[in-house]
């Protein structure tokens, strides 16, 4: 019997050539899309599992409160980690890690390495990090010694074995290499190609890792397995009065410490990581793909119950010969099941070629191959599940029909076959037109995020790092003028951050409306006298920098708009003149910034100061003019060989870097409009194979209509309307949802576009378009076939 299945199944794809071909096109397709959006829901939430004890690990973040603000950071103070442990026993370990940058050197290589930490030994404890060679215990204790990456030895010694060998950090201090570990896995939050040991730190500053003012850390704890984290976090408050004075509290600072599961880090947590996804973004594809599924689905429930006349009088004889309706619904479930295996093939393929498309589109390696963890063998169980589910409907549509009803030349299309699938191309094109307004909105959003006024100048902004270099800032005036008579230089400035760049953040006591001194952790950009000038930031009160003044490189602070709002004032004017104290230094404040965005637009913008401190800075800003740009920095490169030949010449424009704080959104805005667009795809192929049945089963009325004088257009409008009609529902439908939808999605932006009305519109239209072409390249055809030969066998 299961022969006999095979074979018939084969012979009904093989006679309708046309209809097999759109309905295993479309699942295909179909497939593709949901199984490469499977592979990137399921990477996006396996960031961390990679980690054998990952359900035992817990990052310590913090909450650090004034009287006026809560920040909530993802850092915390160096010394949390050991006192945690020290006075609560259960914590199995604890580390701690610090971002670090190095300029790199073996012999005459020179790198600035970014990918850097400082780390201690117990972080192998904890994380699963496997070590190829070397000693990652006693040995990585020591000062100036490091871990490498297989790709940073790779980097640095090529084919050489690194273990024992040295690397140059900074110019001056050697560090040797004791150990060698496996890349780490892209779905880590935190990456490194080089690890160099937290004793360094000591070495270099024995109070740094002591301080319980210094939030640059991060640090992790491991409880025991199954250990109830709750009974730690209750326990959080006392240690934080155990471990503050008043003092350190500084008149109104108060700290709060809480656990957050590492599997939450990436995923979930608001407080943000190294790398952090969002789960709003995920559901969202998940859905996406749960829809394409579906409309490929409906488009093989369509044509196939569509073509039940065709095979009603095969039922009929089957029945009458002694067919059973389960042996018919085995049979018409197999054979659908056949077409969703071939759908398969033609699937996985299409996955195999596109795989690497995917991953560009994606912004990362997802994965390297189909054929890794298990994907073929799911995608192999979907496409079974889909024949499943997708044939049972016209299956047991099938085998229900009467032989006798059906022999006697009775049948008739029915009434509930008709509406269920008129209310599955409705279905289809509401899933398929909110999908165009999202992208729409998804667009637009990203559009207005670029090109939105962010109160400074970035374009024709390039920037040289040179990671602080104490040799490099004591020159700096030196270097800035010699850069500034390369032709096409426009101007030059240092600083010590830059807009889009990240920036630090300074405990601060500032006069308010008050009177009264606010505590305040602020913003803060270390800074000399060209940059506001440069960076063409306007003035709401007082004045800017000036050599004119002296007293302005020790006692003097520029703040922006947001900063004055926060200490009480309304009028930028009136904080001009008031006192502060930051870092060890006081004076007053000399002017106020119009607000401008340091941030992203998805953030408001939050209080800032500015101050004037040559030693404080770390990259050199050029004003460059927009002609013969290579050629610029052809002279800048060459320039600075002779000006710092110890560092190399790293350089990026600021608007770039600005514009990578949107690299998430513009992901989710390429992959979001590639799979709405194979949504409308499959959604068309599905609408213009029930074209072309309908047409067919109208061909005697063409043909007559045609000879009582029908017009071309009389006739397509006729067969496009129905279908026209059921395309203007969707819409209606799908406006509600799609608002509903999206304006939820753009609550995670600040600054943010309104869903104009046109939006709606359009997307209607342009699905009635889409709609009316498809369905009138099957109308035409039939209007302009020759009524003699529809009519002949009448």
């Amino acid at each position: 019997m299961i022969k006999n299945y095979i074979k018939i199944a084969f012979r009904n794809l093989w006679r309708h050539k046309g209809f097999s071909i759109i309905n295993i096109i479309g699942l295909a397709v179909g497939m593709t899309a949901a199984f490469l959006i499977f592979m990137y829901v399921k990477f996006e939430l396996s960031y961390d599992n990679f980690n054998e004890k990952s359900d035992q690990i817990y990052r310590v973040v913090s909450d650090i409160k004034t009287p006026t603000e809560t920040l909530n950071w993802s850092s915390s103070i160096a010394p949390i980690g050991p006192a945690l442990q020290q006075d609560y026993p259960e914590i199995e370990a604890n580390t701690r890690i610090f971002g670090a940058g190095f300029l790199v050197q073996r012999g005459d290589l020179k790198l600035q390495e970014n990918n850097a930490l400082f780390a201690e030994p117990s972080l192998f404890k904890m994380f699963t990090f496997p070590v190829v060679k070397g000693d990652v215990g006693k040995a990585f204790s020591l000062p100036y010694t490091i871990v490498l990456t297989e790709k940073a030895v790779k980097k640095y010694f090529g084919t050489e074995d690194p273990i024992g060998k040295s690397l140059i950090l900074d110019g001056k201090n050697p560090a040797n290499v004791v150990a060698v570990v496996k890349d780490v896995p892209s779905n880590s939050h935190f990456k490194f190609d080089m690890l160099v040991s937290i004793a360094t730190i000591a070495k270099q500053n024995k109070d740094r890792l002591n301080q319980w003012g210094n939030f640059s850390n991060f640090t992790y704890v491991m409880l025991p397995k199954g250990y109830d984290v709750n009974k730690l976090q209750s326990r959080m408050k006392a240690f934080v009065n155990r471990h503050y004075t008043e003092a350190d509290k500084k008149q109104g600072m108060d700290y709060a410490y809480f656990l957050e599961p590492l599997k939450d880090v990436y995923m979930v947590s608001k407080r943000g990581a190294p790398e952090s996804g969002n789960l709003y973004n995920v559901r969202i594809f998940s859905i996406i793909a749960v829809f394409i599924l579906l409309i490929a689905c409906i488009n093989f429930i369509n044509l196939t119950t569509a073509r039940a006349t065709e095979r009603a009088k095969e039922v009929g004889i089957r029945k009458v010969i002694g067919a059973m309706k389960q042996q018919l619904t085995i049979q018409f479930l197999s054979e659908s099941v056949i077409i969703c295996l071939i759908s398969f093939l033609f699937s996985a393929l299409f996955s195999f070629l596109l795989l690497s498309l995917f991953n560009q589109l994606a912004g990362k390696v997802i994965s390297d191959s189909i054929f890794h963890n298990g994907y073929l063998f799911q995608l192999f169980l979907i496409a079974c599940v889909i024949g499943l589910c997708a044939g049972l409907y016209p299956a047991l549509v099938l085998s229900n029909f009467k032989p006798v009803t059906i022999l006697k030349g009775r049948f008739s299309k029915s009434v509930k076959g008709i509406l269920l699938r008129k209310g599955l191309v409705v279905t289809q094109f509401t899933i398929s037109i909110v999908l165009i307004i999202g992208t729409i909105v998804v667009y637009n959003q990203l559009s207005f995020m670029r090109n939105q006024s962010l109160g400074f100048q970035k374009s024709q902004m390039l920037t040289i790092d040179f990671s602080g270099d104490s040799a490099i800032q004591s020159r700096q005036e030196i270097i800035k003028n010699e850069l500034k008579k390369i032709p096409n230089v426009l101007g030059a400035t240092a600083s010590g951050a830059i807009p889009g760049f990240g920036n630090s953040v300074a405990y601060s006591e500032i006069q308010n409306q008050a009177g009264a001194m606010q505590q305040m952790n602020m913003n803060m950009y270390d800074v000399d006298y060209d940059f506001i000038p440069q960076f063409e930031m306007k003035l709401a009160a007082g004045r800017i920098f000036s050599k004119a003044f002296g007293t302005d490189t020790t006692q003097a602070i520029v703040i922006n708009e947001a900063a004055a709002k926060s200490l009480g004032y309304r009028n930028p004017a009136d904080a001009v003149g008031r006192n502060y104290s930051q870092w060890g230094r006081t004076g007053k404040i000399i002017g106020v910034l119009k607000d401008f965005h340091f941030q992203s637009l998805q953030e408001t913008v939050k209080p800032l100061n500015m101050r004037i401190n040559l030693r404080g800075t770390g990259a050199f800003t050029l004003k460059i003019a927009a002609k013969e740009v290579p050629a610029t920095i052809s002279l800048l490169q060459n320039k600075w060989k002779t000006l710092a030949p110890e560092r190399p010449f790293n350089y990026v424009f600021v608007d770039e870097t600005f514009n990578k704080q949107y690299a998430s959104e513009v992901t989710f805005g390429n992959l979001f409009l590639n799979f709405a667009v194979l949504a409308i795809f499959i959604s068309c192929l599905g609408l213009l194979g029930l074209a072309s049945y309908s047409t067919i089963q109208r061909t005697r009325e063409i043909g007559i209509r045609k000879v009582l004088g029908a017009s071309v257009s009389g006739i397509v409008n006729m067969l496009s309307k129905e279908f026209l009609i059921l395309v203007l529902i969707s819409s209606l439908i799908a406006f509600p949802v799609a608002w509903l939808t999206m304006h939820s999605w753009l609550q995670d932006f600040a600054y943010r576009i309104s869903i104009s009305w046109w939006i709606f519109v359009f997307a209607g239209v342009l699905a009635l378009v889409i709609a009316f072409t498809t369905v009138s390249f099957q109308a035409i055809k039939a209007a302009l076939t020759n009524p003699v030969k529809s009519l002949r066998s009448e």
